[in-house]
């Protein structure tokens, strides 16, 4: 049987992107379908429009900041549709190159919506479409908790749509998504309360990394109610009124549900080519194939590590092995994730909390370092740091390294390489610091 393509990517994200492309770049003949903006949601709703919001937000405390450092104080003004106009643009900028890169790739953007009509045969818009094997990075999108007014509420999907700037916002959620909208409205002056069923944030990080964030945030005056949720949402005079599970009650101006995102496999029809699920997700094995053996997914849709870098190395794991004759599978361990929170936190490796489950408590051992970052020294600011490693005592390897504070993602980034090369104590020990920085703080550790 002849087919219209020798790969046929559905969704023009992150890892379908990178597969595509170097699909293409073996000899391959390659097509991606895309219903929306090409770059999927890093690029259109999420990393990149997030990133520049906390930039923006950065720079409330920089004014003050900069007075005790000789400059003259200023009364600043901030304007939220100027800074949602200048995201979009950038967007858009974006999404513009994303697809000047695939025409350079001899990659054919089909833009529709994609559905498998059998196991080799997709309708895509207007028109069917044929490939010998196909990948699906069809993403993921956020959920909403099924409460009455749960509609009242928005995702991070509209928070860069906005028109004006909420003044009273609650955040429904303590994961990574809820703790930045949370630090970047109130950095931006908006009243913030966020709201968790627990009683800490960031569930699954090292537990003193959730307790810094926590304490930096509500020492910017993020209020948290904690051990409660919001049983519904209704819409009154005045703005959005909270229930809580407790009794009490708010009002808000807006409401962000940050309480989870699943695969997006509505309107696929993966049934009419037999492709398994499991759960919300596509089954997948270590070679991102499914129970298909000419069909593979990769990224959100699978569920597996969901971050950007995760679904570009698979999307490029699954084109070498496919396309390339360079079979290779992709490593889940030592994954650096960072939350940009004020503050920002970021860690690689086990947790203190895993590192003891898996090896032991006594076989760990602990080494920290908490100061205040030298900018902060004269606007006498409350800003502080917290480092940690966390070593297997038997072999000296560091297992695990976390950061709340200032620069913490850009540091973790190059102390990422060193746990993954299985670098011990020693190893830090030998490096020479770096001074005068925070990041020495990782060598220098006792």
């Amino acid at each position: 049987m002849s087919f219209d393509y020798d790969l046929l990517v559905i969704g023009a994200g992150s890892g379908g992107l990178a597969a595509s492309k170097r699909a293409a770049s073996y000899g391959a003949k390659v097509a991606i379908a895309e219903t929306d903006l090409v770059g999927g949601t890093c690029v259109i709703r999420g990393c990149v429009p997030k990133k520049l919001m906390v930039y923006a937000s950065s720079f409330a405390s920089q004014y003050h900041y900069a007075e005790a450092y000789g400059w003259s104080a200023i009364q600043p003004q901030f304007s939220w549709p100027k800074l949602i106009a200048a995201i979009d643009a950038e967007v858009n900028r974006l999404s513009r190159l994303h697809i000047s890169l695939l025409e350079k790739a001899g990659v054919d953007l089909i833009l529709g919506h994609a559905q498998f009509v059998d196991e080799h045969r997709l309708q895509v818009g207007d028109r069917q479409v044929t490939a010998a094997k196909i990948l699906i990075a069809a993403g993921g999108r956020p959920i909403k908790l099924p409460i009455p007014g749960g509609e009242l509420a928005i995702t991070s999907r509209e928070m860069f749509h906005l028109p004006e700037q909420p003044q009273r916002f609650a955040v429904i959620g303590g994961g990574y998504i809820g703790c930045e909208f949370a630090g970047i409205l109130r950095s931006l002056g908006s009243e913030v309360t966020q709201i968790i069923r627990r009683d800490r944030i960031l569930q699954g990080f090292d537990q003193e990394l959730r307790e810094a964030v926590q304490t930096g945030m509500s020492q910017l005056g993020v209020q948290f109610r904690t051990g409660v949720t919001v049983e519904r949402i209704d819409q009154t005079e005045t703005g959005l009124q909270l229930s809580y599970s407790d009794g009490s009650q708010q009002i808000v101006d807006q409401v962000l549900m940050a309480t989870g995102r699943e695969p997006w496999l509505e309107g696929l029809d993966l049934d009419a080519a037999g492709v398994a699920i499991e759960g919300r997700r596509i089954a997948v094995d270590a070679w991102s194939r499914t129970n298909q053996p000419h069909i593979f997914a990769v990224g959100d849709c699978t569920d597996r590590v969901n971050l950007t870098p995760v679904a570009i190395a698979e999307g490029r794991a699954f084109a070498d092995t496919e396309f390339g004759q360079k079979p290779r599978q992709i490593s889940y361990e030592n994954i650096a994730s960072a939350v940009f929170s004020q503050p920002e936190a970021c860690s690689v490796g086990l947790s203190e909390e895993a590192a003891k489950a898996e090896y032991g408590e006594e076989r760990i051992r602990v080494y920290r370092s908490r100061f205040r970052p030298m900018f902060y020294t004269l606007p006498q600011a409350e800003e502080r740091v917290l480092m940690k490693l966390v070593v297997e005592t038997e072999s000296d390897r560091v297992l695990g390294a976390h950061m709340v504070g200032k620069d913490a993602a850009e540091i973790i980034q190059s102390v990422a390489i060193a746990v993954t090369m299985g670098a011990t104590k020693a190893d830090f020990d030998a490096t020479m610091a770096l001074h005068p920085t925070s990041a020495e703080e990782f060598v220098t550790m006792p």
